[in-house]
């Protein structure tokens, strides 16, 4: 077992060590499609479609960052594909039909949450701060002049949050359906539901309400659906289990 996930991981590397050069190539135009939602609002709002870097490696050490962000992104349908193989022969066959699922929705509800930050919440966000000048001060002008390491950072961490919250309907249904979480009790636990989310919005967004609340509305949301999920599970679940104490019982009276 050793030898195989040292093969899997061996595996997962290399492609994302080719992905990275790849990639790495195509830097400056990844770039460009992630810093085009601030552009965009710069020019409506009249001001100059600009970045700046401060330190002389800075924007060879952002392009890295790209490169490495993107690969990471696009190897993981691979990964988890790599995964899959490793976990699959110990699995039983109505185990396996159980869990191919939740590989398939991970990735999507993952690209899902990355496209709610870059369609809908960079362009408040960029629009937000770019209210916050006062080119028209008498005493000292307020301009915003970001820099590229800056704003990939945000966005690198704001994908990162909303992708890994939209995981939470794949999450709690794997563990509803392993029978660690009940529908009853997600239902009876959420207001401190509510407050985890919250802790978490504040902890991986800019500190600014409005942003706070698009990461918060969508994973209460979100954990609705993942109630609703898990009762479906157990529905399943309980009917199947009548079926087999039905079928056990005429087994029984047959064999009388």
């Amino acid at each position: 077992h050793l030898i195989e996930l040292r093969s899997r991981l061996l595996t997962s590397a290399i492609a994302i060590l080719v992905l990275f050069f790849i990639c790495y190539y195509f830097a400056p135009d990844l770039y460009n499609f992630l810093v085009a939602p601030l552009a965009d609002v710069l020019e409506k709002m009249g001001g100059q479609r600009r970045l700046i870097f401060t330190a002389l490696h800075e924007a060879f050490f952002t392009y890295i960052k790209v490169a490495f962000f993107a690969a990471l992104f696009l190897s993981f349908p691979f990964i988890a594909i790599q995964i899959w193989i490793f976990i699959a022969p110990g699995l039983y066959k109505n185990e396996r039909g159980a869990f191919w699922p939740y590989l398939v929705f991970a990735p999507l509800l993952f690209t899902l949450g990355a496209a709610f930050v870059y369609f809908l919440m960079l362009p408040m966000l960029a629009r937000f701060s770019v209210s916050q000048e006062n080119i028209d001060s008498t005493v000292a002008t307020i301009k915003l002049l970001p820099r590229v390491s800056e704003y990939l950072s945000l966005v690198m961490a704001l994908m990162l949050a909303f992708g890994l919250s939209f995981q939470l309907p794949v999450i709690l249904s794997l563990l509803g359906r392993i029978g660690i979480v009940s529908s009853d009790a997600l239902a009876k636990g959420r207001k401190y539901a509510i407050v985890g989310i919250l802790c978490f919005a504040a902890f991986f967004t800019p500190p600014d309400v409005i942003s706070q609340i698009l990461l918060t509305v969508p994973v209460l949301m979100l954990y609705e659906i993942s109630i609703w999920c898990v009762k479906l599970i157990e529905k399943k679940q309980a009917l199947a289990a009548s079926d087999f104490v039905t079928h056990y019982a005429h087994v029984c009276l047959n064999s009388s």
